[in-house]
């Protein structure tokens, strides 16, 4: 894996493929192997993931995609997907329930089951394949309110870490709300009324400082408003 990162599943088969975890890693790849573990062959694409994707999101991104591209002939693909997406958007926002689970493996077998064509048959496998092989993963964003890939956007904060900012100000030159505040001492904050969560700040820091932290979302709400530093562990 690149940059020393380490590797955690790969999706194969194109948008409506399952993900596969490390555990699997040496699973011979044909189409009845695949077919076992939740995947497909499908379009014969890979795309592999590392410690920085959130499953949960993964999944999101896939039924969104998925969604747009059913026909909508039939109900089992069509509201199918739909539901599904309304239940993931749910989850990675933070006001997910541990019953979605249940009702997403539901809608799963429904639509394997019932869908008309193969798109449809195979629609869900990236929502079942993620809460069979990275089921905790759900369970952090619904009972922790928390990202631990640091990707949900609603469950994620931007901090400067005080003890490794150099002053360099490249967060606040880069930022395109203003919402990095300069004090007097050159004391860089991030004001979390007026953040919008871009990542601009964290893109621009330099990568040999590292000052520009992901933190959960929470520890911000539990700080009383204009707090300068955090105690709070990374995302």
């Amino acid at each position: 894996m690149p940059n020393g990162k380490k590797f955690k599943a790969v999706q194969t088969g194109g948008p409506s493929g399952g993900v596969i975890p490390e555990s699997l890693l040496d699973l011979p790849v044909d189409f009845d192997e695949l077919t076992k573990v939740g995947s497909m062959m499908g379009s014969g694409g890979m795309i592999v993931m590392d410690e920085n994707t959130c499953m949960v999101d993964t999944a999101r991104y896939y039924t969104n995609f998925l969604a747009h591209e059913s026909c909508g002939k039939c109900v089992p693909c069509r509201e199918g997907l739909r539901q599904m997406l309304n239940l993931l958007n749910n989850i990675t926002s933070g006001r997910g329930e541990e019953k979605d689970l249940v009702l997403l493996e539901e809608l799963a077998g429904f639509m394997e089951a019932a869908s008309l064509c193969a798109l449809g048959q195979s629609a869900a496998f990236p929502v079942a394949s993620t809460l069979k092989y990275f089921r905790d993963e759900y369970l952090e964003h619904i009972r922790e309110k928390r990202c631990g890939a640091g990707v949900c956007t609603a469950l994620i904060a931007y901090e400067i870490d005080q003890e490794k900012c150099e002053a360099c100000g490249a967060c606040y030159r880069n930022c395109p709300v203003n919402a990095v505040n300069k004090s007097e001492e050159k004391i860089f904050t991030i004001i979390q009324e007026k953040c919008i969560k871009c990542g601009a700040c964290f893109t621009a820091c330099p990568e040999k400082f590292r000052a520009v932290i992901k933190v959960p979302a929470y520890t911000i709400q539990n700080q009383s408003v204009g707090a300068g530093t955090l105690s709070g562990t990374r995302a």
